[in-house]
């Protein structure tokens, strides 16, 4: 007869929760895989099957009681770790959405919005075009895969364990959370520029010809170079994109990295 003792039931539990705690974080706040239209249990099942799947390769767990305040520590340990890598992820799509907000508004388009439900709030039209042609092209180039070889590192690089995380991992996050401004500007540089040729030449148009309707004229001259010029870019979008995504997965790495640094 098989008899298990409470303190066998108990690591085995330790040896799943731990893990599973991460990678729940990951897959729920994760571009692609923590869309509010995916449910939840959904994602629930995704970060169950990949822990079955990581949780035999991990390095050895410090045998803690889950209901311990040393498991509890750990757990929330576990838990920033998972926010921290989903959050440097998504920082790529929010510097997207933000160009496509800047491109907008330089179109004269920033009164187009629709209700995004994701985000709970009335995005730009252009936003949204482009971070749905983000999120295509981002599973295009395998982006989800590469996150899951890095979330399947991050267990290597900063192990389950009682020490709290160093302080130059958060700085490095913050760093690269205030990149966003520097790769928006990057990636609408190209329309915002044609946009600003435009209307320099519709200012110097309207003060040669005084009787000239720029409202009527200068509007529909915009959007149509806005348009032109934005489908020129999407071309070299996409190297750009696969630039910026890749050093999200070596951020999200070097933050836990970092935080494994005594």
């Amino acid at each position: 007869m098989i008899s298990v003792t409470s303190v066998q039931l108990s690591a085995w539990l330790a040896l799943f929760m731990f893990p599973f705690v991460r990678i729940l974080a990951l897959v729920a706040s994760a571009p692609i895989l923590g869309n509010k239209q995916i449910p939840a249990r959904v994602k629930i099942g995704l970060a169950m099957l990949l822990t079955f799947v990581i949780a035999p390769t991990l390095p050895a767990i410090p045998e803690v009681e889950l209901s311990s305040a040393p498991g509890v520590l750990m757990l929330l340990q576990q838990l920033l770790a998972g926010l921290a890598m989903g959050f440097a992820l998504r920082i790529i799509f929010i510097a997207i959405e933000m160009c496509g907000e800047l491109i907008g508004m330089q179109m004269g388009l920033g009164f187009a919005s629709f209700f995004d439900p994701q985000n709970a709030s009335f995005t730009p039209v252009i936003a949204q075009f482009l971070g749905i042609f983000a999120a295509l092209a981002f599973l295009g180039m395998d982006g989800h895969l590469y996150m899951l070889a890095a979330l399947a590192d991050s267990f290597q690089s900063f192990p389950i364990s009682a020490a709290a995380p160093h302080a130059s991992a958060w700085h490095t996050l913050t760093v690269w959370g205030g990149s966003i401004f520097a790769d928006s500007l990057q990636l609408s540089m190209p329309v915002i520029g044609a946009l600003l040729i435009t209307n320099l030449a519709l200012a110097i148009l309207t003060r040669t010809a005084p009787q000239l309707n720029i409202f009527a004229v200068g509007f529909p001259i915009t959007l149509t170079v806005g348009f032109i010029a934005l489908a020129l870019a999407l071309s070299y979008f996409a190297p750009l994109l696969d630039n910026i995504t890749h050093a999200g997965m070596d951020t999200a790495l070097r933050v836990m990295h970092q935080s494994a640094q005594p």
